[in-house]
């Protein structure tokens, strides 16, 4: 009989030694379950060619072409990859709705005696979970945001206090994106559903009964979405304001972002359709500055004529409440130990 789980914190409590995806690779890149491997029973190519001839030729055709396919792809992954399990293996396993795919896969591995079960409702069932999490219930969790200027290593504080046991949720490490125009990562951003299921998994590992701390965000972290229940928590929570001295946030930016800034043509290509917004000879200048390879001057002149002004507009239609301002006069690792240490007594004292 299939399993059925009512809701997230369920599902990540689950009591089997192994998840097992049984989609194809493309599904499984896509989402998947939390610290699932994927054993595909139909590969990309394959999934493809039994779905054509299920649409153009015949269901029947289809589903008979696919349980040899299953079948010969599932006795592979049980002589190489699970072959090294004992009798008292429990795997768990689903596909996309708890069908086939993962049915007959579920089958075998009980009939050498596992103690295999199948996910009711497979990944769609999931999904469904992550959507009532972070799109319909309201989040549970007491957010407070670390807000200011770019250049104020707030992604880097959320390091320092989660070193002194403070709860922290950095969006920009999941969205594997530093949040600005020049804030792409190696390795490309997760998808949407990827994202939101990691997002949904480290929220669960919260306690809703202390603070989170969080970087303030716009509603978008590169092309990844926040989703509704985040986003509203995020736009009432309180904020603690991270100011430090132009001259240390354009020394922090040029080690930060080292990478982009190395990247002379990269830099012209995200730079130049900003003549829109700043007009020609202030970007013209910045592409000097590329030319010249003066990276601190030229995080600093990013900063005084496009992200602070940004920032500043940005802010005014907020009216979220500042629980305290927090100055650090070198952006090192002393200035923000000691600011991590002043942020953690604020908290202690919500």
């Amino acid at each position: 009989m299939a399993l059925k789980f009512a809701d997230l914190q369920n599902l990540y409590a689950h009591a089997f030694d192994t998840v097992i995806d049984v989609r194809s690779p493309a599904e499984y890149a896509e989402d998947h379950f939390p610290g699932a491997i994927n054993l595909p029973v139909l590969d990309n190519e394959e999934r493809a060619r039994v779905g054509t001839i299920y649409v153009q030729e015949s269901p029947f055709l289809a589903r008979k072409l696919g349980a040899a396919l299953v079948f010969r792809n599932a006795a592979n992954h049980i002589e190489h990859s699970l072959s090294h399990h004992e009798g008292g293996w429990k795997p768990l396993i689903y596909c996309w709705r708890g069908g086939q795919r993962s049915g007959s896969f579920t089958w075998m591995l009980q009939q050498i005696g596992w103690r295999a079960e199948v996910v009711e409702g497979g990944y769609r069932s999931y999904r469904r979970l992550v959507k009532r999490y972070l799109y319909d219930d309201p989040l549970p969790h007491r957010l407070v945001a670390l807000d200011g200027y770019t250049g104020t290593a707030k992604t880097d504080l959320l390091g320092h206090l989660k070193s002194r046991d403070v709860q922290v949720l950095d969006l920009e490490g999941l969205a594997n994106h530093r949040g600005s125009l020049l804030g792409e990562m190696p390795g490309g951003q997760p998808s949407q559903k990827a994202f939101e299921s990691a997002l949904a998994a480290a929220l669960n590992t919260l306690n809703p009964a202390h603070p989170v701390v969080v970087e303030a965000e716009s509603s978008k972290i590169g092309a990844r979405i926040l989703p509704p229940s985040l986003w509203t928590a995020l736009r009432a929570a309180p904020r603690i304001w991270i100011s430090a001295p132009i001259a240390a946030r354009s020394a922090y930016l040029a080690s930060a972002y080292d990478d982009i800034l190395s990247d002379a043509d990269r830099l012209r290509e995200r730079l130049s359709p900003l003549r829109v917004h700043r007009g020609h000879g202030v970007v013209d200048g910045w592409l000097a500055l590329i030319d010249a390879g003066d990276k601190q001057a030229l995080t600093r002149a990013l900063m005084e004529q496009h992200y602070d002004l940004s920032y500043a507009k940005s802010n005014r239609s907020q009216n979220a409440e500042i629980l305290a301002q927090v100055n650090i006069p070198t952006l090192d690792e002393a200035g923000l130990n000691d600011a991590a240490a002043r942020i953690g007594q604020i908290l202690g004292q919500l």
